[in-house]
């Protein structure tokens, strides 16, 4: 079993800085790589911003430049730094981790619950 626990999320205002956080535990292998997804009311969820295990980082066009994802592997943490924060940042955010479990050939897809990301203007 793996769970991912997500954190970090709270209200700020447009122009504020938040850091997610969202820590991986349980029987993992390997982690093959993480991401961050949002979703906002009447909307589709959407990729953020990914992080293989090589460290290549991949953003949606809307947060290039605001957004940073890292990882510490030695965590099994991954991180979402938001600065320069919008009123449309405004969302669900969830974090997503494709895992090796622990004796598995196969990665699978896990989810942590949602943090509630909101930007007022």
């Amino acid at each position: 079993q793996v769970q991912l626990v997500a954190s970090g999320g709270g209200l700020v205002q447009a122009g504020g800085s938040l850091r997610l956080s969202c820590v991986a535990s349980g029987r993992i292998g390997r982690i093959n790589a993480m991401g961050w997804y949002r979703q906002a009311p009447g909307k589709q969820r959407e990729l953020v911003a990914s992080i293989s295990s090589n460290g290549n980082t991949d953003y949606t066009d809307s947060v290039k430049g605001r957004f940073t994802i890292s990882i510490n592997s030695a965590k099994n943490t991954v991180y979402l730094q938001m600065n320069s924060l919008k009123p449309e940042d405004t969302a669900v955010y969830y974090c997503n981790g494709r895992i090796f479990p622990l004796q598995s050939g196969s990665p699978y897809n896990y989810w942590g619950q949602g943090t509630q990301v909101t930007v007022s203007s």
